[in-house]
């Protein structure tokens, strides 16, 4: 529900003395029932002149892990050991998960 933050609040007072028709009235309003649409939603049924990428390969060259490096068990990324933070139970830790 979208709110506009220009208008002034309402104080306790001004809450206690809204008398039930006015409440009813507002429950009722067809105005509050419009639903805001989301641009991604909006935007993921229109297609980009070109964007057909399904005959497309990717070219990256895949190294092996090299001795410099080691296998974070946390995170399983592969980081060079400078980003060694730590031995957990004989399992080496980045420093981004430590």
């Amino acid at each position: 529900m979208a709110t506009d933050y220009d208008t002034p609040r309402k104080t306790d007072d001004d809450v206690d003395s809204d008398s039930l028709e006015e409440l009813k009235a507002r429950r009722n309003d067809k105005s509050t029932s419009n639903v805001d649409v989301d641009e991604f939603d909006a935007a993921e049924g229109m297609e980009l002149p070109g964007a057909d990428l399904s005959n497309e390969e990717l070219a990256v060259r895949v190294l092996p892990k090299q001795a410099d490096e080691f296998t974070c068990m946390s995170c399983f990324l592969v980081h060079h050991r400078s980003q060694l933070a730590r031995e957990k139970n004989g399992q080496p830790i980045c420093r981004d998960c430590d």
